[in-house]
C-alpha cells in the first residue's frame, strides 16, 4: 500500500536539510519524491519524475525563478536535493511558443539554463513540468493506472473512470510535442487534479507537495477501485498449469538456461555470460498458466520506458520438467532463444528502414524469460540489472492481468516501441561504462565467513563478480555476505555433508543463474605426530581437507558442464602439501591428497573449458592459524613468533588479502590449468620442483 503523508516526517526532512542550507520546498520535494519512489506499484528503477518551482539566487544575488526537476541517473526512492537540478524557468516556458523543437535542441536549451553546469541532465519530460503552472508536479507509471490506459479505448476509458478530475492526453512520445499537448489538455479545464497519459502513466500536481502527492494516491486508488469492481479475483482465478520443479531441478534448469543464453549470444556475436534473477508469486503463476501467454507476451511492455530494461517482449519457454533429464527442454530453449534473436533482428530491420538516421542494433537477446512452472526470469549483465528486469517483469504481469480483467491489454505499438527503445535520450539513461574484468561471473567461496574466505570474496567483488559465500554457521556467513556487498548471498552449508553441497549450489543457481568460479577454501589444520594421532582424528582431517573438496568440485563441475561455458575451479591447498611440518601430519597428508585431486580434475576437464588451479599459502593469520597455533608452531620450529610469520625470502608476513589476490589472478588466467600459485613470501623448501 502507498505510504500516507506524515506531517512529522515531512517536517523532519525540512529541519535536517535546513542544517545544510536546503530550502524547505526542496526538502519537501525530496520527501514526497521518496514516498513515490519507494512504492513499486507507482515507480520502478529510475522511472517517474518529480519537480518543484521555486527561486534561487544567481551569482549577482538576484532572485531567479527555477524549475527543480528530477535529473538523469537519480532514483526517486533514494533521491537527494541535488537530484532535482535547478533550471531557469522563464526560458523553458518561452519554448512553448515554438512550433517544433528537436530533441537535441531541447536538451541543449535545458542544459544552457542549468544553474549549475555540473548538474545532471534534467528529465526528458522537463518541459511538461515547466509548461504546467503548479508549484509541485508528480509523474508515475502506476500499475493500476497503466492497466486502465493500456487499452484500445484508453482515452474513453480514462474519461469514464476519472471523469472531470483529469485531463486526458493521447499517446505521444515524450519530449516537446507531449509537453505542449499536456499543457493544452490542462488548459481545457484548469480545475483538474492531474493528467492521464494514454498508454503511459499519470501526472498529478498541486500548490503543495502534500496536495500533489495525495492527489496522485487518490487518482491511483480510483483506478484500483475500478479494477476491484470489474474483477475482484483477477489474480485468484485458478487455471490448471505446470507444477514447479523440485529445487534441485529448478537450479539445473536455470543453469541450463544460462548456458542456452550463452549459446544464443555466441551465435549472435554478443556476450555469452549473463546473470539471472527468478521471480514467482501468485500473479506470475496465474499469468504463466494462461493459454494465451505467448500472445499476451508479444503485445509489449506495460509502459514505454520499460523497453529499455526488458526489450519489447519476453521470450516464452515451455514448462520446465519436474524431474529427469533436461536435454529435450534445453534443445527447445535453444530453438526459442535463437528464434527470439531472429525476430528481434527482423523488428530492428523493419523499423530502422523508416528512420531518418540509421541506428546501430542493440544485442538481440531477451531480458525477460517466462517459464510456466518456474517463473519469470530477469536477465542482465549484473545481479542488479537482472533484478531490475525481474522487478519490471513482476509489474508487467500485474498490469497484464488487471488490463485483461477490464478489457484488452494493448500497450503502444511496434513503431512507437522502437522509437522509445532507440531514442538517444532514453539510451543515455543506461550508461555505457566499461565492465570490470569479472563482471557477469558468479563466484562461490566455501569457508566464506573465515578470514581468507571473506578476503577472497571481497577481492572478487571488487573485480565485478557476483558473490555467494558458503559456511557452516548461518549467522556468520550472512554477516560476511553483508560485509561484501548488498547483493552477495550468504548460505549455510556443511561441505562434509553430501546433501548440503548440492542444495547450496541449487540456491546459488536460483539466485544468480549458475556458477562460473568456485574457490574451494574450507579447511582446518589438525595437529599431532602421525604415529600418535587417533584414526578418527586423521579421518576427520581427510573428510574436511580432501573429501569435502571433492564433493564441492563434483557439484561445481556438473553445473559448469551443464552451462557449457567453461569455468574455474580453484583450491586452497597449502604449502604443507609439498613441505610438511613436524606434528602436522593429519593436515599435510590430507592437503597432499588434495593437490593430487587438483591435478586430476585439471586433467579430466580441460576439454570442458574448466580451468583447475591451486593456491599454496603459508602462515596466514586466520581462524585456522590462530595466535595459539602460531605460538605452538614457532616453538616447534625453534624461532620467535615474528620470525615464524615472516620467515621467508621477502621477510614479510603474508596476509589473507595476498591469498585472495592469488585466487583472483588464477581465475583470470584463461590459458592456465593444473598450476600451483605459491603465496608464502618465498619459502625455499616449499618451492615446486
Amino acid at each position: 500500500m502507498p505510504q500516507p503523508w506524515s506531517e512529522s516526517d515531512a517536517q523532519a526532512f525540512v529541519e535536517i536539510y535546513a542544517a545544510h542550507g536546503v530550502p524547505g520546498d526542496i526538502a519537501l520535494r525530496t520527501y514526497s519524491a521518496r514516498l513515490l519512489g519507494r512504492d513499486p506499484a507507482l515507480v520502478m528503477h529510475g522511472g517517474g519524475n518529480t519537480s518543484v518551482k521555486t527561486t534561487v539566487r544567481d551569482v549577482f544575488g538576484a532572485e531567479v525563478e527555477v524549475l527543480c526537476v528530477k535529473g538523469s541517473g537519480w532514483d526517486l526512492a533514494t533521491i537527494e536535493p541535488e537530484g532535482h537540478p535547478a533550471v531557469r524557468l522563464e526560458p523553458l516556458r518561452a519554448l512553448r511558443s515554438l512550433r517544433a523543437l528537436s530533441d537535441e535542441a531541447m536538451v541543449n536549451a535545458q542544459r544552457q539554463n542549468l544553474m549549475e553546469t555540473a548538474a545532471p541532465n534534467p528529465s526528458v519530460e522537463t518541459l511538461l513540468h515547466a509548461f504546467l503552472p503548479h508549484k509541485f508536479v508528480d509523474h508515475t507509471h502506476s500499475v493500476a493506472v497503466c492497466a486502465m490506459v493500456d487499452q484500445p479505448n484508453a482515452e474513453a476509458m480514462a474519461r469514464e473512470i476519472w471523469g472531470g478530475r483529469v485531463g486526458v492526453v493521447p499517446y505521444i512520445m515524450p519530449g516537446f510535442s507531449l509537453a505542449k499537448a499536456a499543457a493544452e489538455a490542462f488548459e481545457q479545464d484548469r480545475s483538474v487534479e492531474g493528467l492521464i497519459l494514454a498508454r503511459h502513466g499519470v501526472f498529478s500536481f498541486g500548490d503543495t507537495a502534500r496536495q500533489s502527492y495525495e492527489r496522485m494516491l487518490s487518482l491511483v486508488e480510483t483506478a484500483a477501485r475500478h479494477l476491484g469492481r470489474a474483477s475482484p479475483s483477477y489474480a485468484s482465478i485458478a487455471l490448471p498449469g505446470p507444477v514447479a520443479p523440485a529445487p534441485a531441478i529448478m537450479g539445473d534448469a536455470l543453469a541450463g538456461l544460462r548456458g542456452a543464453l550463452a549459446r544464443a549470444g555466441a551465435a549472435s556475436g554478443v556476450a555469452t555470460r549473463w546473470i539471472l534473477d527468478r521471480r514467482s508469486n501468485a500473479e506470475i503463476e496465474r499469468l504463466l498458466s494462461d493459454p494465451l501467454l505467448e500472445e499476451l507476451a508479444r503485445r509489449g511492455v506495460s509502459t514505454p520506458d520499460h523497453v529499455l530494461r526488458t526489450k519489447g517482449w519476453p521470450v516464452v519457454l515451455p514448462p520446465a520438467p519436474r524431474e529427469g533429464p533436461l536435454a529435450g527442454w534445453l534443445e527447445e530453449a535453444d530453438r526459442r532463444l535463437n528464434a527470439f534473436a531472429e525476430d528481434y533482428r527482423a523488428y530492428f530491420a523493419r523499423n530502422d528502414a523508416r528512420s531518418a538516421v540509421p541506428k546501430t542494433m542493440l544485442d538481440p537477446l531477451p531480458r525477460l524469460v517466462a517459464i510456466p512452472g518456474l517463473g519469470l526470469v530477469g536477465v542482465g549483465k549484473s545481479s542488479g540489472e537482472a533484478a531490475v528486469a525481474a522487478d519490471i517483469g513482476e509489474a508487467w504481469a500485474a498490469t497484464v492481468l488487471r488490463a485483461e480483467a477490464v478489457g484488452r491489454f494493448e500497450p503502444i505499438g511496434e513503431a512507437d516501441l522502437f522509437d522509445l527503445e532507440y531514442w538517444s535520450l532514453e539510451q543515455a539513461k543506461l550508461g555505457k561504462g566499461a565492465e570490470k574484468p569479472l563482471a557477469r561471473h558468479v563466484v562461490v567461496v566455501t569457508g566464506g565467513a573465515g578470514t581468507i574466505g571473506l578476503a577472497t570474496a571481497r577481492a572478487f567483488a571488487a573485480e565485478g563478480a557476483e558473490i555467494a559465500l558458503l559456511d557452516l554457521d548461518t549467522a556468520s556467513v550472512r554477516s560476511a555476505a553483508a560485509a561484501v556487498s548488498s547483493r552477495a548471498l550468504g548460505l549455510s552449508c556443511d561441505v562434509t555433508d553430501p546433501a548440503s553441497v548440492p542444495s547450496a549450489f541449487a540456491r546459488v543457481c536460483e539466485t544468480f543463474g549458475g556458477v562460473d568460479v568456485v574457490v574451494s577454501n574450507a579447511g582446518a589444520a589438525l595437529t599431532g605426530a602421525m604415529a600418535d594421532i587417533a584414526d578418527e582424528r586423521l579421518r576427520a582431517s581427510f573428510e574436511l581437507n580432501f573429501f569435502a573438496h571433492q564433493g564441492v568440485a563434483r557439484e561445481a563441475v556438473r553445473l559448469m558442464r551443464l552451462q557449457g561455458n567453461g569455468g574455474a575451479l580453484l583450491f586452497n591447498v597449502s604449502k604443507q602439501a609439498v613441505n610438511p611440518g613436524p606434528d602436522f601430519g593429519a593436515y599435510g597428508t590430507s592437503k597432499a591428497a588434495l593437490l593430487a585431486l587438483v591435478r586430476q580434475y585439471a586433467l579430466e576437464h580441460g576439454g570442458d573449458g574448466i580451468r583447475v588451479n591451486a593456491v599454496n599459502a603459508d602462515r596466514i593469520r586466520s581462524g585456522l592459524l590462530t595466535d595459539e597455533m602460531i605460538t605452538t608452531r614457532s616453538a616447534a620450529r625453534g624461532v620467535s613468533e615474528a620470525g615464524y610469520m615472516s620467515g621467508n625470502l621477502l621477510g614479510l608476513e603474508v596476509r589473507a588479502e595476498d591469498v585472495a589476490q592469488a585466487f583472483v589472478a588464477s581465475a583470470r588466467l584463461m590459458r592456465t590449468t593444473g598450476a600451483v600459485l605459491t603465496v608464502d613470501g618465498g619459502a625455499v623448501p616449499a618451492m615446486m620442483r
